[in-house]
């Protein structure tokens, strides 16, 4: 096996969730492995795909695929079809991804779609996300780089109904506390400094946060996602959830794909 590919425990888990098997409507795909590994060795290496080894083909052609599939919600319908959230707590972060300067450029309208924003860590995106209580990803976002943690926690949160949520200072904000409460939770966010009144929160479950801290750190192992080369915030995020489906299949680099 070689270096960035999926050993066959894994693939076979993941095959049946792709476009051109058998049944699916349309062309069958004689090469779905082949491909799925060349958006690994992209993802994990962070090489322009121009630098595509060609065993994998050609990389315009490869390249165009991955961006079909990005269209058509492929990457994320495979991480979402890995879920399966144990939701005894929810627990909120984020993270900043500072751009390359393939990302630069655009007008400021399109910059605005992208996700793209100046925050103090400089140009870049923030992707927001929630885990369930075994570290697992649950829903994930994008946002531009400056923006606030909270803006985004009610889309992370959807129609989940977790039994606690979890999550920094951050996300201290008495609208949202509220919609946790709504939904039967408890809020085990702490209070900021300068609150007058501090309400009350579990230490010892908020111990638990670091879940989400280590989630980010795995997926940021693939460097298409600690730094984000795609002008797309849709292709941006494909990656993302690659990365989270390898997460949910137990990929690690120093075993399922021989980093």
């Amino acid at each position: 096996m070689r270096r960035h590919e999926l050993t066959d425990v894994a693939w076979r888990t993941i095959e049946h969730l792709l476009p051109g098997r058998e049944g699916y409507p349309g062309g069958r795909a004689e090469d779905n492995r082949l491909f799925v590994n060349a958006a690994i060795w992209i993802a994990r290496s962070g090489a322009p795909w121009r630098d595509l080894p060609e065993r994998f083909g050609l990389w315009n052609s490869v390249f165009q695929r991955f961006n079909r599939w990005s269209r058509s919600g492929i990457w994320k319908s495979v991480a979402e079809a890995l879920q399966s959230p144990d939701l005894a707590a929810l627990l909120l972060d984020s993270t900043g991804s500072s751009c390359a300067s393939t990302c630069c450029g655009l007008p400021k309208k399109e910059t605005d779609e992208e996700a793209l924003g100046r925050s103090r860590g400089g140009f870049g995106s923030k992707l927001h996300i929630s885990v369930d209580i075994q570290g697992q990803p649950v829903n994930i976002c994008l946002g531009p780089g400056e923006e606030h943690d909270v803006t985004r926690a009610e889309e992370l949160l959807g129609d989940e109904r977790p039994d606690g949520v979890i999550a920094d200072k951050g996300y201290d904000s008495d609208e949202l506390v509220a919609a946790i409460r709504r939904r039967g939770a408890e809020a085990v966010i702490p209070p900021r400094s300068n609150r007058t009144t501090k309400r009350r929160w579990n230490k010892r479950k908020y111990k638990l946060r670091n879940l989400a801290e280590r989630f980010i750190n795995r997926i940021k192992h693939y460097r298409r996602v600690a730094t984000r080369y795609e002008k797309t915030a849709r292709n941006y995020l494909s990656f993302v959830h690659l990365a989270s489906a390898l997460v949910l299949l137990g990929v690690t680099c120093q075993h399922d794909l021989a980093c």
